[in-house]
This record gives structure tokens, sequence and C-alpha cells, in this order.
């Protein structure tokens, strides 16, 4: 079975991934580290655990805030984004 390659955008950045592939791992592919920023010091956070134990990467999802990229199916068109302290 081949996998198709799909596209959606972080930050307005183009980010291609393969189908059934998470968002979290387009994003590393693509050399992207930081997802989100900490509340109070606007510290960079990415991927940590990888298996949506923790919420380092926490992203913002077609406007829907802490979404963990992770586990998150990428979709063509989909619109992701750094998210900002606990909300958007």
């Amino acid at each position: 079975m081949s996998q198709s390659e799909i596209q959606f955008t972080f930050d307005d950045k183009t980010i291609s991934a393969l189908s059934g592939q998470s968002v979290g791992a387009a994003l590393l592919a693509a050399n992207q580290r930081s997802l989100r920023k900490t509340r109070f010091n606007k510290d960079k956070r990415g991927i940590f655990c990888g298996i949506g134990v923790c919420f380092d990467c926490l992203v913002v999802v077609d406007g829907i805030t802490n979404q963990r990229a992770c586990i998150i199916e990428a979709k063509p068109g989909m619109k992701v984004q750094t998210q900002d302290g606990s909300n958007a």
C-alpha cells in the first residue's frame, strides 16, 4: 500500500505529510521544532513524549486550541498554528 502526500499549513508555511501521519511527525520531518510557547515565560516547547501523554506539543488546529500535535492526524488543507500559552 502506498501512502499519498498531503499538505497543510503551519503558521502560514506549507508542510507536506504522508496520509496517516500525525501533525507532530510531519512537523518534525519539516524540521519544525517549536510548536508552542509557555504561558508566562514564553519558552518554546515541541514534541517531548510523542504519544499524547504530555502537553508540550499543543497547537491550534483549525481554530481549536489545545490540540496535541503528536496524536492529531494531518489532513489536507488543515490550518495549524503555534499556540501561545494555554490559549491561542
